[in-house]
């Protein structure tokens, strides 16, 4: 079983783009889900779920990222990379002021992850498009949620800096047992 890597951060820091290479390089790595779970709520009607039905995503979402991390302990890699982890949902439920469900706080727990990785705001890569709905700005405000949550569930995040791909990757990599 690999040890667990979760990258972090604000919508838009460098999350997926880092997992694609990783991915490309043949790590092992869990792709984030919550576009997937956007794109299913617009055929359904709904604009933005995450704002619609907070609760309902969430649930999806955490339910979605819960089954890659049990997935994932079935690796016979060193390491599996996550685009986010379960307290990015906390999160965020943090961030809309929202009560996160007391399942979710106990699965906080028991799937802990081994290393936590967190991508500031930046403001020269950021894109809104048609799932990222937020601003820079509530960007910035979202990291501190997300740094906070981690931070309170025992973790001691690692602040990836600005860069390109590869130099980030470097750092990454250059902070994992061997």
């Amino acid at each position: 079983m690999g040890i667990k890597v979760v990258l972090t951060g604000g919508p838009s820091t460098g999350k997926t783009s880092l997992i694609q290479r990783l991915d490309a390089l043949g790590h092992e790595c869990q792709h984030e889900i919550s576009r997937q779970i956007t794109l299913e709520g617009q055929k359904r009607g709904i604009d933005q779920l995450f704002l619609k039905e907070p609760l309902a995503f969430s649930r999806a979402l955490f339910e979605g990222r819960k089954a890659q991390f049990i997935a994932s302990e079935k690796s016979t890699q060193k390491q599996v990379f996550f685009d986010r982890g379960l307290p990015d949902v906390v999160a965020y439920m943090d961030y809309l002021d929202q009560p996160a469900p007391s399942s979710f706080l106990s699965d906080l727990d028991r799937y802990r992850y081994d290393r936590v990785f967190i991508l500031p705001p930046w403001d020269n890569i950021y894109v809104q498009d048609n799932e990222r709905y937020e601003s820079f700005e509530q960007g910035k405000i979202i990291h501190g949620f997300l740094l906070k949550c981690y931070t309170k569930l025992g973790y001691i995040p690692i602040s990836v800096p600005e860069g390109s791909i590869e130099a980030r990757l470097d750092f990454i990599l250059s902070h994992l047992p061997e």
